[in-house]
């Protein structure tokens, strides 16, 4: 079904281009520089920061494929979007109490703190290798999913979505950042709100038909596995199990979601923005799910048994171009755009932050703010000129699915900072040497376990966590060294915030009587 773009559609879709270029723009601080460029002025409110975390999260891709699933399998994948019960409790009693009171500048920073100079510098280069690679192909995926419903070439919605990004979040820091994703991701949420409405009423019998249809068809769930004793096997369990553990460690380690963390000191403000993701990310999964669904029934209404089939991450944005109103159109396929934007921005931000903080600083302590500042816009500006030039590389060559493989093997030895992370903060005799060498030997594990065998990958999480832990436990007694988090003034573990909290408690209470 060729959808066609019409001119009002175009007028729109630049015309909101230009909006969050200037929104971008307009929230800037003249003069920002320092901590204030990396980590916001203090006056963020913490529901921009908790739809930013969302927009974070949810990519182009997830925007098109979680329609798609649905549409073309079955809820399956939604239990994933419940993992969120164990991600977020886990983020806000084990690790937000202790980055708030070490008052971090980044994630990495709490591993050198913990552990090294060493461990930092090795997961924030592996953090950015990954973020400039994952930036490339979220401009190119859905550049080329666009193209194909809409007949704008691929080229020019890389140009577009690469270059407004870079502007705003070089000038603008992570203010421009956070305020721009909070936009983009009241668009997305708008724009599927809308396009369900306009579904449910383009459907005879409306919702219960939805529901009796997609029941009829095995649409929702059929012949899933609830659990099986064999946790290597797909089940909803390991499912659940496997994307609440994954979760986790987005928001305990990976630097774009830290940072947002870090624009405040108040804990009360970090717990409300991860409820706040939770709720968005599991009530917006839920809604394009329940799109999959419908567009199912829309089609098997109108076609019977000849429903559009192929490549189903096409299926919403066809619906979108080819059934919804001109002008309609160009509102929701900016919802893709919003997607694609806000991914992009907090990765060339979160880059900047990372390489300046991370490793310039590292290499040279006496860094001035000002020369900080430089450096980071410097690095926004060639990474995201880089990953645009990679992206319409991408979009000219037959090499992405080998670009997707070092994408995977990435993001795979990228899980082990997270299980490194809970080594460091759920353990006090792990040491720097027992860390490091834990790392390596779980990043050898996982890579075997993800290209040499067929255990789930739902499995991988769990996996990783496991090896972590245990094989940088032993390796700490094996090479024995006083640990840092043993000094406990130093505050670096879970149960230093539990003594704390405890010992205010007491006080509190004595102070009551």
């Amino acid at each position: 079904m060729p959808g066609k773009f019409e001119v009002i559609d175009y007028i729109i879709l630049i015309g909101y281009l230009l909006f969050i270029l200037y929104i971008g723009m307009a929230v800037a601080k003249k003069g920002m520089k320092g901590k204030e460029f990396f980590k916001g002025d203090g006056k963020i409110p913490w529901w921009v920061t908790s739809v930013s975390l969302f927009a974070t999260l949810l990519s182009p891709i997830s925007f098109l494929s979680l329609a798609g699933n649905s549409y073309s399998d079955s809820w399956q994948l939604w239990v994933a979007q419940l993992g969120l019960f164990i991600s977020v409790p886990v983020a806000i009693i084990f690790f937000l109490p202790v980055y708030r009171n070490l008052n971090l500048d980044t994630a990495y920073e709490y591993l050198e703190r913990r552990f090294d100079k060493n461990l930092r510098l090795l997961a924030s280069v592996l953090f950015i290798i990954y973020q400039i690679g994952r930036m490339s192909i979220i401009m190119y995926l859905p550049a080329i999913a666009l193209s194909a419903v809409t007949g704008i070439n691929a080229v020019f919605i890389i140009l577009f979505m690469g270059i407004i990004a870079t502007i705003y979040s070089t000038v603008g820091g992570i203010k421009s950042v956070l305020w721009t994703d909070f936009i983009q991701g009241v668009v997305l949420i708008g724009g599927g709100i809308f396009a369900l409405i306009v579904l449910i009423f383009s459907i005879e019998g409306g919702v219960p038909a939805i529901f009796s249809t997609g029941l009829e068809n095995d649409k929702f769930f059929s012949e899933e596995v609830l659990f099986d004793p064999n946790f290597v096997n797909d089940s909803l369990f390991i499912i659940f199990i496997g994307a609440g553990l994954s979760t986790a460690f987005s928001y305990i380690s990976s630097q774009d979601m830290v940072q947002r963390y870090l624009t405040t000191t108040d804990l009360k403000q970090m717990n409300k923005m991860t409820i706040g993701n939770g709720v968005l990310s599991l009530g917006t999964a839920t809604l394009f799910f329940f799109i999959g669904t419908a567009l199912f029934v829309f089609y098997t209404q109108q076609m019977g048994s000849d429903i559009p089939t192929g490549n189903s991450d096409l299926i919403f944005a066809n619906f979108i171009v080819s059934e919804l109103p001109a002008g309609v159109s160009g509102l929701l396929i900016a919802g893709l755009f919003a997607a694609g934007q806000s991914t992009l921005s907090t990765g060339l931000n979160s880059v900047a932050t990372s390489w300046t903080l991370d490793i310039q600083k590292v290499i040279k302590p006496d860094l001035s703010d000002a020369m900080s500042t430089k450096i980071a816009k410097s690095v926004s500006t060639i990474v995201g000129i880089f990953a645009i030039l990679f992206a319409i590389v991408l979009a000219y060559s037959d090499i992405s699915s080998a670009y997707e493989w070092f994408n995977g093997l990435m993001g795979l030895v990228l899980g082990i900072v997270g299980g490194t992370f809970t080594l460091g903060v759920m353990t006090r005799k792990a040491n720097a040497k027992g860390a490091m060498l834990g790392f390596i030997a779980t990043s050898i594990i996982a890579v075997y376990v993800s290209y040499f065998t067929d255990i789930s990958l739902w499995a991988y999480s769990i996996i990783n966590l496991v090896n972590s832990l245990v094989f940088g436990y032993v390796f700490s007694l094996i090479f024995s060294g006083k640990s840092k988090a043993e000094d406990e003034c130093l505050e670096l573990t879970y149960y230093d915030q539990k003594t704390l909290f405890d010992e205010s408690e007491r006080n509190e209470d004595y102070y009551a009587q």
